[in-house]
């Protein structure tokens, strides 16, 4: 006579072993996902943040910039405008790290590339006023300028190493998995092919 497995014939066996293979499963999601995408995440809003500081930091540092070229070139009216104009619309574009999505960060770059382009046109026409490339004020905002750009090329880098990390976690299992059945995040927004050539050409300095 052929017995019966311990499941059969006791129910309780089998629902004993569904629990514990069910506690196994979610105890290795868990164990794949639950520090790791929360601590990514937060590298990434860390690193956005970043982002945003060291660009108003940039724009903070215009006003005295336009005022000190304008005594010396106040007849170049439309280059002057135009980085003031462009830095309004800037510092008019933010975005919390909660608002992070494809169209609000082509919005920022593509508000910062056009103040990086008017920067640099405002530097070509420097280049012709030897007295002004001289002033002491100046050659002070400048350096912090060239400072200020290299910290906004850091920190955008910084924030697509965080987001490539954390687009990995989100969508490679194991943690993905953890992902889709707890936490539902979505990646998150990377830089364009466009937008990194923006900090390629962010305006050069020079004395």
């Amino acid at each position: 006579m052929t017995s019966k497995p311990l499941s059969v014939q006791f129910p309780f066996f089998k629902n004993l072993l569904v629990s514990s293979l069910l506690l196994a499963v979610s105890g290795g999601l868990t164990g794949c996902g639950m520090k790791a995408i929360p601590t990514a995440q937060n590298e990434v809003d860390a690193s956005w943040s970043e982002v945003q500081n060291q660009y108003k930091r940039r724009a903070d540092l215009i006003p005295n910039l336009v005022a000190t070229v304008k005594g010396y070139a106040g007849h170049e009216k439309s280059t002057l405008e135009a980085v003031i104009n462009a830095r309004a619309k800037a510092t008019q574009t933010n975005i919390n790290s909660d608002q992070l999505n494809p169209d609000n960060l082509k919005k920022f770059s593509q508000a910062q590339g056009e103040l990086s382009s008017a920067l640099s046109r405002l530097m070509v026409v420097v280049e012709k006023y030897p007295d002004l490339k001289a002033n002491e004020n100046f050659r002070d905002l400048s350096v912090q300028l060239e400072g200020t750009e290299n910290r906004v090329t850091i920190a955008r880098q910084r924030y697509i190493e965080s987001v490539n990390r954390f687009n990995n976690l989100v969508s490679v299992p194991p943690t993905s998995w953890y992902n889709s059945i707890f936490l539902h995040l979505d990646k998150k927004p990377q830089f364009s092919v466009e937008n990194i050539k923006e900090v390629q050409d962010a305006p050069k300095v020079s004395f």
